[in-house]
């Protein structure tokens, strides 16, 4: 994940050595996923978001700083881009702690964010491969010892997914918001360009 955060670092400051590398080759982040919807309690796959831009952070709920920091970010974003841009875009949250964060609390979590937020929770397994797929460090106490007051440790991208599915671009946490709103802007402009 080093190799990333040097990258989102480059597309902030402009540094156009390191720039370089954006385009050297596209990372090997995203994949398949089989989790749960929070707002419906049925599966729900990756393959039902296609024709719309992923946009999507992994954290968990009883985060008390990074993650609603992040989440809000993400609203930021959303709200500053142009209805019909935003309109494509579908903002996801993942869990990275399926013991705590049921479907019930993945709701009433996401109550404080954008609306259109879609919440996945899943089983430790499912949680684990999607983590996987999209390169995220998450580390939590053994879930036997009985612990409920703890937390977890994981990485910060924001993700953006283009609308096959396929990685299009990341976000850090010193990215701010308005960099995030030009960059998911030109990604979809860009895109909508080439299918003329």
């Amino acid at each position: 994940m080093r190799d990333l955060e040097v990258q989102s670092r480059a597309s902030v400051t402009g540094d156009a050595k390191t720039s370089a590398t954006l385009v050297a080759g596209t990372p090997a982040i995203g994949g398949s996923f089989t989790l749960v919807d929070a707002a419906t309690g049925k599966p729900i796959t990756d393959s039902m978001f296609r024709g719309k831009w992923m946009f999507v952070y992994f954290g968990f709920c009883n985060c008390p700083d990074i993650c609603p920091e992040e989440m809000k970010k993400m609203t930021k974003a959303l709200e500053m881009m142009d209805p019909k841009i935003a309109e494509q875009i579908q903002p996801i949250f993942i869990t990275c702690d399926p013991h705590r964060d049921s479907i019930k609390n993945v709701q009433s979590y996401l109550k404080d964010f954008h609306p259109r937020f879609i919440g996945l929770t899943g089983t430790p397994e499912q949680i684990k491969q999607t983590c996987k797929k999209y390169r995220v460090f998450y580390s939590a106490p053994d879930f036997s010892e009985g612990k409920e007051d703890y937390l977890v440790d994981h990485s910060i991208f924001i993700y953006l997914m283009d609308p096959n599915g396929f990685f299009s671009n990341y976000y850090a946490r010193i990215v701010p918001a308005e960099q995030v709103a030009k960059s998911v802007t030109e990604a979809v402009k860009k895109r909508q360009e080439k299918s003329k």
